[in-house]
């Protein structure tokens, strides 16, 4: 009999349970939106602004506070700000007080072409339209710009952003022809010559002996071309 009272009394305390839960997310899914909240995450460099993803938003949904939290399809929203060229990623929730909340990655350029048509090049990359809210300070490319072209170029990038001198010291990318690019430094008048894009990493290093070697004997002003091309040799032509 002890038993069976028991079970009778943890039946009921269950059933309370779930008739709390029922209650509690019928009243939290019948709240409305009370807030919209904007958070980029990462660089702070704003190609995006929170005024524009607001305005983005209500271009596609109207005006969400006060909407019901059920009527809230949060995929979809992501998705409608993932849809913006100059997202990555986005992440919406809603808080437990009803903020919508929107936590975004912006798309990083890693170099800005200069030609017919002017934008960026991303970190993973893909063209990226030029902002007016900021201008990144990246690499200029120039010359005979086309899609083979732009994959060498990402490849150069990449190698670039990795090293530090190189990285502080790179200011533009010229494609002559193809497998013919061009490094263009901030501080020396002379071009770099890299051919194509085999063996860069011999030829990054090749040239920062040279130039170590160069800068000691405050020779450099002397170049006009310095070329990595040639069979693991630095080549330079004076003015």
């Amino acid at each position: 009999m002890q038993g069976s009272w028991n079970f009778i009394k943890l039946a009921a305390l269950v059933l309370v349970i779930i008739g709390m839960y029922a209650f509690s997310n019928e009243r939290n899914t019948s709240k409305n939106v009370t807030g919209i909240k904007v958070e980029f995450i990462g660089d702070q460099n704003l190609y995006l602004t929170e005024g524009a993803v607001n305005k983005l938003l209500i271009q596609n949904y109207g005006s969400l506070k006060n909407v019901a939290k059920e009527n809230i399809v949060l995929n979809t929203v992501e998705k409608a700000l993932e849809a913006n060229e100059m997202v990555k990623s986005a992440q919406v929730y809603l808080t437990i007080d009803g903020e919508l909340t929107s936590k975004i990655v912006q798309r990083k350029p890693i170099g800005r072409i200069e030609g017919d048509t002017k934008y960026y090049l991303d970190d993973e990359g893909k063209r990226m339209p030029l902002s007016n809210n900021h201008s990144a300070r990246v690499p200029i490319i120039s010359g005979n710009i086309d899609d083979k072209s732009l994959q060498d170029v990402y490849v150069i990038l990449e190698k670039v952003k990795l090293d530090d001198f190189f990285r502080k010291s790179v200011i533009g990318i010229h494609i002559k022809n193809e497998k013919e690019y061009q490094l263009r430094l901030r501080l020396n008048n002379f071009v770099v010559n890299i051919g194509d894009i085999e063996d860069l990493e011999a030829k990054f290093s090749n040239f920062k002996a040279f130039y170590a070697k160069a800068n000691k004997d405050e020779t450099l002003e002397e170049y006009a071309v310095v070329s990595l091309e040639f069979n693991n040799q630095v080549v330079c032509t004076k003015i």
